[in-house]
Formats: structure tokens, sequence, C-alpha cells
């Protein structure tokens, strides 16, 4: 009888490595001159001396002849690359105090990678907690090696979502490396702010090894001209890379919000995450809103207001569109309205969103980014039903993208605006993604506005657009 036991395993490299010998007593000799994968192998054999004693005399010595001390198992460099893996990790938590916050979410990813280092930890947190003790307490009890993140107005791990909370992402891999910067300014000084971020995020030049390359772009959206943060990356990379993210948020507040950056929280500012990858990532962009009036100009705006459609006020132009669908209009409390009305900004093959969030007493409407003067709009419609299918399409291109590896975890993004919209049924959005991926492996956050710059996709800045990325193993 025979047995195959494996012994040992390691890398072993060509240079000093002739004279040493494995755990079995045997000489390494011929070693490749390249690093290799091996697996010593320990052969057992059982042989009856009472039943098969010719057998012993014959075969045995012949055998063990042959067998020349060991077996050298030299796996494949495609297998080798198989071996290599990402893992990811999510958790949350409603826990209020920002340290015991902090404190679960550490000690739960700590546990899940088994003690190891996350590479990144990205961390999404209401404006309830007190920044700067939950991600300290966060980046104590893990210690990963890069820490990012934003406040936001609502957060999930996979299907479970919550207000007033914190959810994580952890990744460990080593097929893909990862670097953060910081720009600040952007109110005041954008182009500086943006190259401050930009100088040295990209990396991609130094590994080329990497061939595969995003990032992950989160800003204050308060600060306006995202569009603008969008086009200056896609500019400062060539167009190389992917881009992913959101607005930071404040739980619909619209006072202040934050990016984080190591245990720090920045207003005014934006962190970029550079993902170099040896595999695929896929991104994928959906909305679920399709027009619902005539198409109106933009005949006179001022960065986010829209001061006139078709040379009329703009809040005339929705209440004459209330009037044409059999809907209320109220100019006291108009955001109920907003938020099933959107603003569709005609790009000729699809509509990039804007979401309408007050209604100034001149009668303009300052929405949650930038309408352009000359463009081509139409006030949009949905249902929850449009929202979850979007969010599946989203899901479905980012594995797509993925090419055939297999997923890991995702982000995903989706707008605050939807949130309010939807309310308990934002749970079936999230149902739908998991459904899709496959997995609950998932954390993400409602933001103010959807970042993606995405080939063969809908890219720049969105609002009410659900953003799915989807890391390989």
């Amino acid at each position: 009888m025979l047995w195959i036991y494996p012994c040992c395993y390691g890398r072993l490299q060509s240079k000093n490595k002739s004279g040493e010998y494995n755990g079995l007593g045997c000489r390494r000799r011929n070693l490749p001159t390249q690093d290799h994968y091996c697996v010593t192998v320990l052969i057992v054999i059982k042989l009856s001396i009472s039943n098969h004693t010719g057998l012993r005399k014959i075969a045995y010595p012949a055998l063990l002849s042959s067998l020349s001390g060991r077996v050298r198992l030299s796996i494949s460099q495609e297998l080798k690359q198989k071996m290599c893996s990402t893992q990811v990790v999510v958790s949350q938590t409603a826990l209020r105090s920002g340290a015991e916050a902090g404190t679960y979410l550490g000690r739960t990813i700590r546990d899940k990678l088994q003690g190891a280092q996350p590479d990144v930890l990205i961390v999404f947190a209401s404006p309830e907690y007190d920044y700067s003790e939950l991600l300290a307490t966060l980046h104590d009890n893990c210690q990963p090696h890069i820490l990012v993140g934003c406040s936001s107005a609502g957060e999930f791990s996979g299907c479970s979502t919550a207000n007033a909370s914190a959810s994580v992402m952890a990744i460990h891999s080593d097929t893909m490396l990862f670097h953060a910067t910081l720009g600040q300014g952007l109110r005041t000084e954008r182009s500086e702010a943006i190259q401050q971020a930009a100088a040295s995020a990209f990396t991609a030049s130094e590994r080329p090894d990497y061939p595969y390359r995003c990032a992950l772009v989160l800003t204050d959206a308060l600060a306006g001209y995202a569009d603008d943060l969008i086009h200056q990356l896609t500019v400062q990379t060539g167009g190389t890379y992917q881009l992913f993210g959101g607005g930071a948020a404040d739980d619909a507040r619209f006072q202040e919000t934050h990016v984080f950056y190591g245990t720090d929280s920045f207003a005014d500012a934006v962190v970029i995450l550079e993902i170099l990858s040896k595999k695929p990532v896929g991104i994928g962009v959906k909305h679920g809103w399709e027009p619902s009036g005539d198409a109106l100009r933009v005949t006179e705006a001022e960065g986010n207001r829209i001061i006139s459609l078709n040379a009329m006020p703009a809040a005339e132009a929705f209440e004459l569109h209330a009037q044409q669908n059999g809907q209320v209009f109220n100019r006291a409390d108009p955001l109920p309205f907003f938020l099933h009305n959107v603003i569709g900004m005609d790009t000729g093959d699809d509509y990039k969103l804007r979401v309408p969030l007050v209604l100034n007493n001149d009668g303009s409407i300052s929405c949650a980014a930038e309408v352009p003067v000359g463009s081509t709009v139409r006030i949009m419609r949905s249902s929850a039903e449009t929202a979850s299918a979007a969010a599946r399409e989203a899901s479905q291109a980012a594995i797509a993208g993925l090419h055939g590896e297999k997923h890991a975890g995702s982000l995903l993004f989706d707008c605050a605006a939807t949130r309010l919209r939807l309310g308990v049924a934002f749970e079936d959005e999230l149902k739908a993604v998991a459904e899709t991926l496959g997995s609950e492996n998932f954390a993400g956050c409602n933001t103010y506005g959807q970042i993606a710059r995405t080939e063969g996709q809908f890219s720049g800045f969105h609002n009410c657009t659900a953003i799915v990325c989807a890391i390989p193993q």
C-alpha cells in the first residue's frame, strides 16, 4: 500500500540553497533558477513482510532508487497566481459611543482576519460620532496600514442598514497595493487642493506588475465642483484609472461633511485611495430613473442653483410639471416633491441626475450639484422597483468587470436622497445587491452624490445612482 503525505511547503530560491537539506534529510540539487513554490512529500510504503517477502526483496529497493529520496512538485506560475488571494471583511455597529463602536468594529475586523493587519480600512460613520474617538479606537484595535473614509447619511454592511451607525470594510491582499493622499481647501483653492491630493496619489508607472488601476475618491460634496474634481483627476491620470466613490454626507443636515485620513477627519477636503491590482476590479453604475416631462432648457444658473428653465423661474417650471402630472407641489415644503421628481441632464445616451434640495425665496432651486447654463434637462421619475433593478444591474456590471475572477467583496454607494425617498424599502435594494453578488460581503453608505468613471459606462458625478465596486479574490 502507498500513502503520500505533504511534509513541508515553502518558497525555494535558487541562491544559497544548493547545499541545504530539507526536512527529510535529503539534499536539494538542481534547484530552479527562479522562484518556485514546492511541496516536499513523504512516500510511505507499507509492505507485509510475512506475505510479500519476495516482493520486498525485488520491488522495494527498485522503488526506493526511482524515488531518489524525495518527490518535488513544482507548481506552475499560473497556479502560483491562483494561490495568491484577497480577503475582504465587513462589519457594522449602532453603538453610540465612539470608543465602544471603534472597539467593537476593530476587534471584529481583527477576529475575521484572524489577527492579520488590514492593508486598508474604509470607514463610513454618522455625524452622531466623535470622529477622533471613533477612528483612534478603531485604529488601535485592528492596526490598519491605511485608514480612509467619510461621514455619511446611512450606513450598511450587507443587508443590515441603519442611521446613526458606523460600517467598515477591511482588505488584506497579496495581489493589491494601496496608497492614500489628502487634498485640502476645495472651496477656495480647488485646483490646488486637487493637485495636492493627486500629485502623489497615482503610482502605477512605478508598478507595471500591477496592471489594473482604480481609485476610491471621497470628497466634501458641500464644497461643490465635484464634476470638475473628476475631470481634473481624469486628466491627471490620462484616463487610465477607474474612479468610484461619493460625496461625504451628514445625515441630511447639509451643514458640514468630513473625509477621514488616518485617525483625523477633515472638512473642505478630498481623500483618494489608489488601488493597484494584479486582477481586474469591476465597477458598475446605474440609476433607475426615466423622463416624465418635456425637455427644458436651463436659461440661467449659478453653480448648483437653477434660476430659470425655459426663461421662467425654476419654481414655476416645477409647479407646471406637478399640475400636468396630477401631483402637489407645496412651496412651503417642497422636499417630498423634489425627492420623487429629480432633474436629469441629457448627456445624449443617458441622464445625469441632480436632486433639487432647496426652494429659494427668489424662485430659484438649489440642487445637490452643478447644473450648467444651456443644459437640456427633464424632470425624472422612479419607483422602489426601478431603484432595486438599477442596483441589481450595477452589481451585474461590477461582477462582469471581474472577467471571471472570483468575487471577494464589494463597496456600494447610493444617494442619501434615495434612502430618504424609499424609507424602509431601501432594504430591498440591498437585498437585490446581495442576490446579484451571491454574497452579503459588501459595505457602504448613502452619500451626497456618487462618483464613477469607467470605460463603457456612465461617468461623472451623479445623484440617485447606485455605484458598485467588486473586488477580486
